[in-house]
């Protein structure tokens, strides 16, 4: 029996996950995928309309709606001095968004970060163990969780970390710029989290919006969706080397002391995919895996 359609509307469509989002959608998904410019999540009459015009497009194809947020502001240094933009987005704009959802009956599923997190666990971190972000970024998506979850909205969240695409950029693509510039290049050998690409997760995200419309969703509202396995930045730098042709030893371990950022980096940002699990949802692959598909789609 064919899967009943779906109707997606996709903030932040441009970006690196949502354009993923966009490209994965497939036959019997209507997707949807606006960009900032065209739609604002911190307005609330152009939300309350993008959502009720989505609605409306549903019913009249016999589809159900459901939103995935991928609207964000990640730049994570800026965000030490522009918290007050980051909160826009991030906290005041998906309360927005869950506002709408609420209002006109809609799922939302809202993408959020390993950041709300300290980064100093010992074991990979599960989806109810205690937030304390440490840095602006950080602290603006926190909120942005608890305003949708406190909306009313029937709404999910689903962490992820570590993200590269081929929209946008990213590790995966500043890696590959240093290798032809550099004959060596030093990275962070004390930071370890899951390296997770955009293909992988938007097709666990789709994945997770049908269920969300269906008679059968998960009753966990927080999930963990990321690469399998872990590495540090610079076990990841290694691996794209090598999935360029270079030689890896060209990558130099350093520890975060000698590379020092605005916003201090989570020393461990291991996310437990067992939630995700539990929830019947289809397990993100091995990273490595996932990098060496992402060099066959873009070679």
């Amino acid at each position: 029996m064919a899967e009943p359609a779906i109707a997606l509307l996709v903030p932040g469509g441009t970006g690196q996950l949502g354009g993923d989002l966009a490209a994965l959608a497939g036959p019997g998904v209507q997707v949807h995928a606006p960009g900032s410019a065209d739609l604002d999540i911190t307005r609330p009459g152009a939300v309350i309309e993008a959502v009720t015009e989505l609605r409306a497009r549903a019913e009249a194809a016999g589809a159900r709606p459901v939103v995935v947020n991928a609207a964000a502001y990640t730049a994570v240094d800026a965000a030490e001095t522009d918290e007050e933009r980051a909160f826009a987005i991030n906290a005041d704009g998906p309360r927005v968004l869950a506002a709408a959802c609420s209002s006109r009956r809609v799922p939302l599923v809202h993408v959020s970060t390993d950041y709300v997190f300290a980064g100093d666990a010992d074991r990979p971190y599960e989806p109810g163990d205690p937030l304390a972000p440490r840095t602006a970024y950080g602290r603006t998506k926190a909120a942005g969780e608890d305003a949708v979850l406190g909306s009313g909205a029937r709404a999910w969240i689903v962490r992820t970390s570590w993200v590269y695409g081929e929209h946008g950029g990213n590790f995966v693509k500043t890696m590959a710029r240093l290798e032809s510039e550099r004959d060596t290049v030093s990275v962070v050998d004390d930071q370890r989290g899951c390296p997770t690409w955009t293909g992988d997760l938007a097709a666990g995200l789709l994945e997770l919006a049908r269920r969300v419309t269906g008679d059968d969703p998960p009753a966990e509202r927080v999930l963990h969706c990321a690469g399998a396995g872990d590495t540090t930045w610079f076990g990841f730098a290694r691996a794209v080397f090598a999935g360029l042709g270079a030689d890896p030893e060209r990558v130099r371990p350093c520890t975060t002391g000698e590379f020092p950022r605005p916003a201090p980096r989570p020393a461990y940002s291991v996310l437990s995919d067992a939630s995700w699990r539990a929830a019947g949802l289809t397990p993100l692959p091995p990273w490595q895996k996932a990098l060496g598909e992402y060099f066959a789609r873009t070679a």
